[in-house]
């Protein structure tokens, strides 16, 4: 029998769905294009639960007639493009003609669309791809779509969606995206009734501000080039503005955001001895080029396309950016050859910038008594700890052996004391180690790594079981956050708030807080508090990581920082008995090694040598 069969349209959309439509955010990006290809000056965004159960866009674009309404849920149904050499001269945003037929495959869908020219307009119910009615109606000019009940035709893609605020972070990125690259739009967009962002027409500078970070404000340099080959506008920030994460960036081609290493990596560069290592400046960069140049029909969700001359595009990129920092005397001027010889870029030599280093100096705040204070009033009475040690002194291998601990510690009584007689001989060197004589040699730790074994774990009990103390400030301290970080803060304040933050809700996109873990009164609480947001940003798309642990781990290594210092004797105690309390004493949270054995042959070959 033949086996070889046609899917059948619902099916077929419903696979085509799953590389159009992966969350809720997909659906919003689809149907903003629409709404601007569309020629709207006005969009609404309405959302409910993070787009689960409603996704809604009203524009005040042409519309549609009743025959192109119709049609615009068909596959490959478009009317942008005729024949192939098209697909190289593409400006608008949609043109595949997947999205809608996509869309409606896993949704309930209403559409409302009327032309200027027509009285009445044309209402359309689908499910799952099954139109259930087509009629006509009242409706402003424009198009009104509703987007119902997401996946629920597909239980199972729709168990893979993540929680409202992650999925409410991911409809805010593509509604600011689009908003960055339209400013001569305005936008608005409602969660749950509440209204989000009310934009309107602006300047691009102050739609930045708007809808990204009002510190921009002062922080925004512009960068301009025009070429023959590439035009690019938009702004960068001043080095001070450079922050820790990446969220900040925006590249649009004309008009369309794209995500591109390459093109980073040339802004980055130009920044080069400007800001801080481990920070990213911010970027939202506009270039525009004849689309015969590109090819963006490489990838489903068009974020990726690919340049004919990727170099040209970087050497100018980097000489704007560098150009633009140094108007603002970051860097030396430079000249800037508009007359570029695509073939072969010529660019002007610059000189190397001195270096600005723009880090604080962190308030390194004393943590006194650390040690005593933290043990436990009652110990069980142990003896012989150092058989532990025995067998290290066999290793003949003259590099220092890391200690590596089996599950056999868990079945030694008298580990919990392990460092208490260790306590006798064990000093202090470069505020860095602890070394300590043990049977088989010298026992060598290190110190900001023991730190964080021991906070690491004192904060994960402290988030599971919800016991961190908290101290109250004497001045309660503001903090304001961006729309998405405020989003997501939904997602991990019940954990900040378990380790001792005294944290409250105080207007939109706004928390005070009252008071702070005790270890941490030195330190600025709004950088603090805005420095756990964005570490969980860092970690979020990261499946493996816990959220919990990756709370624990940021905290953790924040406060072992602070401890390179001189340790007074009782300190030194207290670090090694409560790094062998620890459920992995030789290992850091990171994997690193925190003490190795230094045996007595590789002390004596030191000496041989």
């Amino acid at each position: 029998m033949d086996v070889i069969r046609l899917l059948s349209d619902s099916i077929a959309n419903q696979i085509a769905a799953g590389e159009v439509v992966q969350r809720p955010a997909s659906v919003v990006k689809e149907l903003l294009e629409n709404s601007i290809d569309a020629g709207a000056q006005n969009i609404q965004l309405i959302v409910k639960d993070a787009g689960k159960a409603l996704i809604q866009v009203i524009d005040d674009g042409m519309g549609m007639s009743p025959t192109d309404a119709r049609m615009s849920f068909e596959r490959h149904a478009t009317s942008k493009i005729r024949e192939s050499a098209d697909l190289f001269n593409i400006k608008t945003m949609g043109f595949r003609g997947e999205a809608l037929a996509s869309i409606a495959a896993v949704a309930q869908v209403e559409l409302k669309t009327r032309r200027e020219e027509d009285e009445l307009a044309t209402i359309i119910n689908i499910e799952g791809s099954e139109i259930k009615s087509q009629e006509f109606g009242q409706s402003p000019k424009g198009t009104n779509l509703l987007i119902k009940n997401l996946f629920f035709n597909v239980p199972a893609r729709r168990n893979f969606l993540k929680s409202n605020p992650v999925e409410m972070k991911h409809i805010l990125e593509e509604f600011q995206r689009m908003a960055l690259a339209h400013p001569e739009v305005s936008f608005k967009l409602f969660h749950n009734d509440i209204e989000v962002f009310n934009l309107a027409t602006n300047k691009l500078n102050k739609r930045i501000t708007d809808v990204l970070d009002k510190s921009y404000r002062d922080q925004l340099a512009q960068c301009q080039a025009d070429t023959p080959y590439l035009k690019i506008s938009g702004y960068v920030g001043k080095p001070p503005s450079a922050k820790k994460n990446r969220g900040d960036q925006y590249f649009f081609v004309n008009k369309r955001f794209i995500k591109s290493s390459y093109l980073n990596h040339a802004v980055t560069s130009a920044f080069e001895a400007t800001i801080s290592e481990g920070t990213h400046p911010f970027y939202a960069l506009f270039l525009e080029i004849d689309p015969s140049h590109i090819d963006i029909n490489i990838h489903p969700t068009k974020t990726e396309i690919k340049f004919d001359d990727e170099k040209a595009i970087y050497a100018i990129l980097r000489s704007a950016v560098k150009q633009a920092i140094g108007v603002y005397n970051l860097t030396p001027s430079i000249d800037f050859e508009a007359n570029i010889n695509l073939g072969n870029l010529a660019l002007n030599p610059w000189n190397q910038a001195p270096r600005n280093d723009f880090r604080s100096d962190s308030n390194v705040g004393s943590f006194e008594n650390f040690g005593r204070d933290s043990r436990p009033n009652e110990r069980p009475n142990q003896e012989n700890w150092q058989k532990l040690f025995d067998g290290f002194g066999e290793n003949r291998n003259l590099e220092p052996q890391p200690v590596l601990f089996s599950s056999k510690i868990n079945q030694i009584e008298d580990s919990v004391n392990l460092g208490k007689e260790a306590e006798v001989n064990a000093i202090q060197i470069h505020n860095r180690f602890i070394i300590s004589q043990i049977k088989s040699g010298i026992l060598l730790i290190d110190q900001q790594s023991a730190y964080e074994r021991i906070f690491y774990e004192r904060y994960l009990r402290e988030i599971s079981q919800q016991k961190g103390l908290s101290q109250q400030i004497l001045f309660p301290k503001t903090v304001t956050l961006s729309t998405i970080d405020y989003t997501l803060s939904f997602e991990i304040i019940d954990m900040i708030r378990n380790i001792g933050f005294n944290v409250e809700e105080f207007g939109q996109n706004t928390y005070i807080i009252n008071g702070v873990p005790s270890q941490f009164l030195d330190e600025d609480e709004a950088e603090l508090f805005k420095s756990l947001i964005d570490q969980y940003k860092v970690n979020e798309n990261n499946q493996k990581i816990d959220k919990k642990e990756a709370l624990a781990k940021t905290l953790a290594k924040r406060n072992a920082s602070k401890m390179q210092k001189i340790l007074t004797k009782e300190e030194i105690g207290g670090l090694i008995n409560q790094l062998f309390e620890t459920a992995m004493p030789s290992v850091s949270p990171d994997g690193n090694t925190v003490m190795s054995i230094l045996t007595l042959e590789k002390l004596a070959a030191l000496l041989l040598n």
